[in-house]
């Protein structure tokens, strides 16, 4: 290890760190990575990749990503304290910083929505455990918006999350929640996601303040700038690779024809009790991006959003761009198939959002006092939310139950 480029900056311990995303942020801040961890091969071997490459951290002069960093590859499950220390380092080392987003497809609404009784959203309790064991200063946490009211076995909407945050509680530590908009720090994707910071012997770090808004310009938000838009990110990005580019062919031609920026083909959703006419959407794979907005979130898929050119022409965003939009530098070569690569920057946290994170828990390392922190309330419209959800599920529960019951049933 460089010690005189590592061992100076604060420390990090990443956990479920995927291709990187969090890790980019993070350091960005000035944090160095003692030690990552995924059970995805590929991932391991983008991360073995970066360190290959020896890519520069961007404004942290004489830093490169993930220098001397362990690469575990593996099960949170079958990780120790000891794995994620650095070598030679005794029982009493802690980190500055433990973070992590244990996966996410169990309350994500664009998966199956099983929470708790799918077994990887458990996998946060593995978190907590190797918090336990670590110690970590801080803490960050990261997941997706519907982890606020997913439901615990017995029905109640938010029981997940008060579960969460009563398991940090437990081993000493005082937690804040908020959801954020990667938009509103100035990422060119509207990307609303969990966090979560805990702390045990100080100030619990705040939340950054929005840097931009959709709004800017109203009286209300006039220090705010603009929203950076989908249309001027691609303004400033290469030509995409010939060979990276997709268009539509067949009966997709006709479908997209006619369709307006902001639109999709819309899908039939299910019948519910107070939507008789059923509760549609749009497809995911076939809708058409609105340039003058920052682009929809990215999904780990290979069907990104649909652009139009200036001639008419449609492509779909390429996974390089997708990577870019989820802050990746362009050195950051993707390992694996189109398919694992799509599914690596899908399920990244976003990188220029993470290094703002990253800012507030560099403060309260650097000044934050010595104190036994309390637990901040939850945001008002959590309580909004998991009350909606409540009242929401009583009136469309069972129409649901059927549903997932024929879905399941045809396999």
């Amino acid at each position: 290890m460089n010690t005189s480029n590592s061992e100076r900056r604060p420390t990090l311990v990443s956990l479920f760190s995927g291709a990187g995303g969090l890790d980019i942020g993070l350091e960005r801040a000035g944090f160095h990575t003692v030690s990552a961890n995924d059970f995805d091969a590929n991932c391991m071997k983008t991360l073995e990749e970066v360190q290959r490459r020896q890519i520069p951290v961007r404004g942290q002069t004489g830093a490169v990503h993930l220098e001397g960093t362990r690469l575990l590859h593996g099960s949170a499950e079958s990780l120790k304290a000891s794995d994620l220390r650095p070598e030679g380092a005794n029982s009493r080392w802690r980190p500055d910083v433990l973070a992590g987003g244990p996966p996410c497809q169990p309350f994500s609404s664009a998966g199956r929505q099983k929470g708790i009784e799918d077994p990887r959203g458990k996998l946060f309790l593995e978190f907590v455990a190797l918090a336990d064991q670590l110690k970590p200063r801080l803490i960050l946490f990261e997941n997706v918006r519907g982890l606020v009211t997913a439901k615990t076995p017995d029905g109640e909407p938010g029981g997940v999350l008060r579960l969460i945050r009563q398991s940090f509680e437990e081993i000493g530590y005082a937690t804040r929640f908020k959801l954020l908009n990667a938009a509103d720090f100035g990422a060119p994707q509207r990307r609303i996601r969990l966090f979560m910071f805990a702390a045990r012997d100080r100030d619990l770090p705040q939340f950054p303040e929005p840097t931009h808004s959709k709004d800017a310009g109203d009286t209300l938000v006039g220090s705010l700038k603009p929203w950076v838009t989908l249309g001027e990110f691609l303004s400033g990005q290469p030509e995409p690779a010939p060979e990276d580019v997709v268009v539509p062919t067949g009966s997709l031609i006709e479908e997209m024809a006619d369709l307006v920026p902001g639109t999709g083909v819309k899908s039939m959703g299910i019948v519910e009790a107070n939507r008789p006419s059923g509760h549609w959407g749009y497809r995911q794979d076939r809708f058409l991006a609105d340039l003058s907005l920052p682009a929809r979130t990215i999904r780990a898929a290979t069907t990104p959003d649909w652009v139009k050119s200036k001639d008419g022409a449609l492509r779909r965003l390429t996974w390089r761009e997708c990577a870019a939009l989820q802050g990746f530098p362009r050195e950051w070569e993707l390992q694996g198939t189109v398919a694992s690569k799509f599914r690596q920057i899908g399920n990244a946290v976003q990188a220029d959002m993470a290094e703002k994170l990253g800012a507030m828990l560099m403060d309260s390392i650097s000044g934050g006092r010595r104190v036994v922190p309390r637990s901040a309330p939850w945001p008002p419209e959590f309580n909004k939310w998991m009350a909606y959800t409540a009242m929401e599920h009583q009136t469309n529960g069972e129409h649901r139950a059927a549903a997932r019951a024929q879905r399941e049933q045809a396999g």
